[in-house]
């Protein structure tokens, strides 16, 4: 066995990004340089692992069984590393959270008032965002974990770790048209605007329902537009009953609409980072928390 962690890594990187190119480009380093890692790798394994006749290179059969094992590889690697990382570092001196903005607030704020007593010498920053945004700031190290809800798939250097799990309510104003449909088929949701969440920088959102839509980058500010009647919306069911709320609200039956309306919420960090003793204590912490609350 003569191959590499990097030949691994080259071979990865081109499957999910699509060509040598990006690889390389994700990657660092000069095309050249993946290229020959991956020729490497099949030399070293005695067999090709694209199909190099087309414009892109395509996967061939036993490239793809090669691609799930180089994920394993490089996974497990990553879980070493962190776990080295852990041994070397002990406790955290600072540790950055990114959540979502539409997390159950009550909770969490006894959450990180267990954390002000148990560390007080604990640096904390805590920043706010939408999944997408949450996932980008974890995977690129600008947040230490992240709190969100586990609508679509994640960075493949992430992993997550539920914590509980929520269903979407349907709402709308008390004096919009709908408040009186105790349970509207998709066809009387589509004459109405629908506002829906979308991550900050535009770039993904929860598919919408209703060919009329908004895009909102905020569930709670969603929520304050469907109080003045503006639309309606699909939001977590603890936020339709904040009290903030509750007496301006009307909350629909979701029985007609056929996706999925449970999300998972939970935690997420990257593979490779290590978890100190308070990252572990922070893990331990929301799991039963949630738990006690279900």
């Amino acid at each position: 066995m003569n191959w590499t962690l990097d030949q691994l890594e080259a071979f990865v990187m081109a499957v999910n990004h699509g060509s040598f190119s990006a690889a390389a480009r994700k990657i660092g380093k000069a095309q050249s340089r993946v290229s020959t890692a991956i020729t490497n790798l099949e030399a070293d394994l005695g067999f090709e692992l694209f199909d190099r006749s087309a414009r892109l290179p395509v996967l061939t059969p036993e490239g793809k069984e090669m691609y799930i094992e180089a994920q394993a590889v490089l996974a497990q690697c990553q879980r070493m590393q962190s776990r080295a990382m852990t041994v070397s570092t002990g406790e955290e001196i600072s540790l950055t959270v990114a959540m979502d903005e539409a997390v159950p607030i009550l909770s969490f704020e006894n959450f990180f008032l267990q954390i002000a007593a148990k560390y007080p010498l604990l640096k904390l920053t805590i920043i706010n965002g939408s999944q997408d945004d949450i996932a980008r700031w974890v995977s690129e190290k600008r947040a230490d974990i992240g709190i969100l809800f586990h609508i679509k798939s994640l960075p493949d250097n992430l992993e997550f770790m539920p914590i509980s799990q929520f269903y979407q309510s349907l709402i709308v104003s008390s004096e919009h048209p709908l408040a009186t449909v105790s349970a509207p088929r998709v066809s009387e949701l589509n004459r109405y605007r629908q506002l829906v969440i979308r991550e900050r920088m535009g770039e993904a959102s929860a598919k919408p329902i209703s060919s009329n839509h908004w895009y909102v980058d905020s569930y709670y500010y969603i929520t304050a537009l469907v109080t003045r009647g503006v639309g309606w919306a699909l939001v977590p069911e603890h936020l339709a009953k904040e009290e903030w709320y509750v007496d301006e609200l009307v909350e629909l039956s979701t029985e007609h609409i056929a996706d999925s309306l449970l999300v998972e919420m939970g935690v997420v960090k990257r593979r490779d980072k290590g978890s100190g003793k308070i990252m572990t204590w922070m893990y331990d912490e929301l799991s039963s928390m949630f738990k006690e609350n279900t």
